[in-house]
């Protein structure tokens, strides 16, 4: 079997690479070990920037009509409710930051409205094909397959997870330490007697550790997730995880009248020490796992894919110079560092959810792809800064960056008269969050170029490989 691109592993992260991929007109195949997608909640959060990537790719719409806001968090005290606990710092939304709150979403159906879009763009997954050795050379990849079978691509991606075969197959490590030595618990349950407006606490230390029933927006389900004290043999039976909840809440074990999955795993925060091996890449918690904290891993999983998907497309389809693909580990590991630190901080309790943990402040101002050349800019964003939303003379700005394409914002200065092959241009007023200048915006909606007037955007353009 050939492909231009082969995906490892079938979670968010290969899935929205797939997408960015099959509306490129590249040819990807996501191959999947396991028979079905993954069926439980486990990352069930999405932060705002994550949102607006969705906006891109077409499946905000589904993601919004399948989950919800967060509900306010209830603490639990000897059977009574003590008190509400605000999950996050209200961030309020403006013109250039539509999206504002986490909304939740169970990782199973977000892998189905994922692989839903995947499809409808022409893309596909292989399920039952396991990876379990890859080798290259000059030309690509040849993945051999646990069913005695290969696939030989240009380009691999790594994305099957924190114990991913491909990434030991390279021989690549990962630095890390151990957020919590206690065992988690957590499964999908549903549960008789406990409304659904709250996000339910119980402290209960003196039972072993803290518990949290979270109602999962669009289902009938609740997350479990406990701490078990140090050496814990974790029970995922129904008898067992009953146990756990009556010996920490009010309810009776009676009241656990189901569980639809289980998991149990140690908190943990690990780097790998590479994101890139000749023609493979590794994304997602292939390359950084994190603590559930914070609902950061997930979300940083998506935007590697994010990243990684218009450099692999502009190279394959666009002309662009294979040394663009070094920018993939240039820019992302430093920003799955940064955020490994906030999901230890949040599991700690040394950082409030809020600003931090939205990841819109995070950018690529030190990229090799990055140039700022204003010498006063006029405007909040500088270039390696994320792309705000806004109105130019009419035109909303996240409907002109939709696509796959380059955008050109001409604001307050005249536009280049050349024609910019597969770049689109837009022109108005000077606006407020750009100030005055010409803005050269990513396909993954970073500002890669910025200046007071156009000239020198050829030279930039064919620097990077895209002229």
């Amino acid at each position: 079997m050939n492909t231009d691109v082969l995906i490892v592993g079938a979670g968010p992260t290969g899935l929205t690479l797939g997408i960015d991929l099959a509306r490129r007109g590249v040819d990807a195949l996501v191959v999947e070990r396991d028979g079905t997608l993954f069926p439980g909640s486990r990352g069930k959060g999405f932060q705002p920037r994550t949102m607006e990537v969705f906006d891109d790719l077409g499946v905000l719409d589904a993601i919004r009509a399948a989950g919800g806001t967060y509900p306010v968090g209830m603490i639990w005290r000897g059977g009574r409710r003590a008190g509400e606990h605000r999950m996050f710092e209200p961030l309020p939304a403006s013109e250039e930051t539509p999206y504002t709150e986490p909304w939740m979403v169970p990782q199973w159906r977000t892998q189905e409205i994922l692989r839903d879009r995947l499809e409808e763009l022409g893309g596909k997954v292989a399920f039952g094909r396991e990876v379990v050795g890859v080798l290259q050379d000059a030309n690509g990849v040849t993945a051999h397959l646990a069913s005695g079978g290969t696939v030989h691509a240009r380009y691999a991606v790594a994305a099957d997870g924190g114990r991913s075969a491909v990434r030991r197959a390279l021989g690549v490590g990962m630095t890390g330490e151990t957020v919590d030595p206690r065992p988690m618990l957590v499964a999908d349950v549903r549960i008789d007697g406990l409304d659904r407006d709250n996000w339910h606490f119980f402290p209960a230390e003196e039972a072993g550790g803290r518990l949290a029933l979270c109602p999962l927006a669009g289902t009938e389900d609740f997350q479990l997730t406990a701490e078990l004290p140090e050496g814990t043999e974790v029970d995922l039976t129904l008898d067992g995880i009953r146990k756990v909840i009556a010996d920490r809440t009010h309810l009776a074990t009676q009241d656990v009248t189901e569980v639809r999955w289980a998991s149990d795993f140690r908190p943990r925060a690990a780097l790998a020490d590479r994101f890139r091996v000749g023609r493979v890449f590794l994304a997602g918690d292939a390359a950084h796992v994190h603590s559930p904290a914070g609902g950061q891993g997930l979300n940083t999983s998506v935007q590697d894919a994010y990243n990684l998907g218009w450099k692999l497309g502009a190279v394959l389809t666009g002309g662009a110079r294979t040394a663009l693909l070094d920018s993939y580990e240039e820019e992302r590991r430093p920003v799955a560092a940064r955020m490994l630190g906030v999901s230890t901080g949040v599991h700690r309790g040394e950082l409030r959810r809020g600003k931090e943990t939205q990841q819109l402040a995070l950018g690529y101002p030190e990229s090799s792809l990055t140039a700022e050349t204003r010498t006063a800019p006029a405007g909040a964003v500088r270039a390696g800064d994320r792309a705000p939303d806004g109105r130019v003379d009419g035109v909303r700005l996240f409907d002109a960056f939709r696509g796959p394409h380059w955008t050109l914002l001409a604001l307050g200065t005249e536009a280049p008269d050349e024609r910019l092959g597969a770049v689109r241009v837009v022109r108005g007023r000077e606006h407020g969050a750009y100030g005055k200048g010409v803005f050269l915006v990513r396909p993954d909606g970073y500002i890669g170029w910025a200046a007071e007037t156009a000239d020198g955007l050829t030279e930039y353009l064919v620097r990077i490989g895209l002229r």
